[in-house]
């Protein structure tokens, strides 16, 4: 007589997924593969996730990659192995995107807001200060600003509200007349005749206007026509409507005259 093999035929009736193991002749025992659990005649993949979140941190998402196999990827808005997940502070990088002068604050998950600091105007993304600032912050009208300290003018940098009309930093570089001026002290004066007070002025306010009274005491004409903005007949208003707290700054391309 011979022991009959009980797995020898059809895996012992185990499941395919289960190890047939003979026990005593014409008897055997079904055990579940690793990753799967079950009787052995029915054995079923375990997945991992359902339990404690796999391993996982709470803050990340577990997903199943086979029998009792899972990876851990952190959620959005926190970074590590997936084990531990730590929150990401938009705003411990770069000030979030916002302004240099802007206060980032971190709201929710990969979200955060940008609020202008006292003193400044704009959305949180571009914030600007008086318009005495803005001048130095600005390549084109960087000039007029130096000219300005340079003879320690400092009326925009009061409430205002004030009005400027800055000719281009290359007009004030190139133009032999300023260098005539300096030497006749009669800068400030050019200066101040660029400058409007109580009033912010903007593109579409000066197109209703035809003269205005400068802080130097003369008149400053104003013509409008073709879509151009033109003072005194010669100056036209190519950058507009660059808004500070205490006014408005309009770029020319050329010096106005007392």
């Amino acid at each position: 007589c011979s022991a009959i093999d009980a797995c020898k035929s059809s895996n012992g009736g185990c499941s395919s997924k289960a190890e047939c193991r003979r026990t005593t002749p014409g008897n055997r025992a079904c055990v579940c593969h690793a990753g799967y659990t079950g009787d052995g005649i029915v054995c079923i993949e375990i997945n991992p996730c359902l339990v404690n979140n796999g391993g996982c941190d709470r803050n990340a998402e577990c997903t199943q990659t086979g029998p009792n196999q899972a990876v851990c990827n952190c959620l959005k808005g926190y970074s590590g192995d997936g084990k531990t997940c730590t929150y990401i502070s938009l705003c411990s990088q770069n000030n979030g995107g916002c302004s240099e002068f802007a206060i980032c604050n971190d709201t929710e998950l990969a979200e955060r807001t940008c609020t202008c600091k006292p003193n400044y105007i704009g959305d949180g993304f571009k914030c600007r200060g008086n318009i005495f600032q803005e001048l130095l912050r600005n390549s084109n009208t960087s000039r007029f600003y130096f000219h300005l300290e340079a003879l320690s003018i400092r009326d925009i940098s009061g409430p205002g509200p004030f009005t400027l009309f800055v000719p281009h930093t290359d007009i004030l570089n190139s133009d032999p007349q300023v260098k005539d001026w300096i030497a006749k002290g009669v800068m400030a004066q050019v200066l101040r005749y660029h400058m409007v007070g109580c009033a912010s002025l903007l593109y579409k306010d000066l197109t209703a206007i035809t003269n205005i009274t400068s802080l130097q005491g003369d008149l400053i004409h104003i013509s409008y026509s073709q879509n151009s903005l033109v003072l005194n007949n010669k100056a036209e208003i190519i950058l507009s409507d660059a808004v500070g707290t205490n006014g408005v700054i309009h770029v020319i391309n050329k010096i106005l005259v007392p």
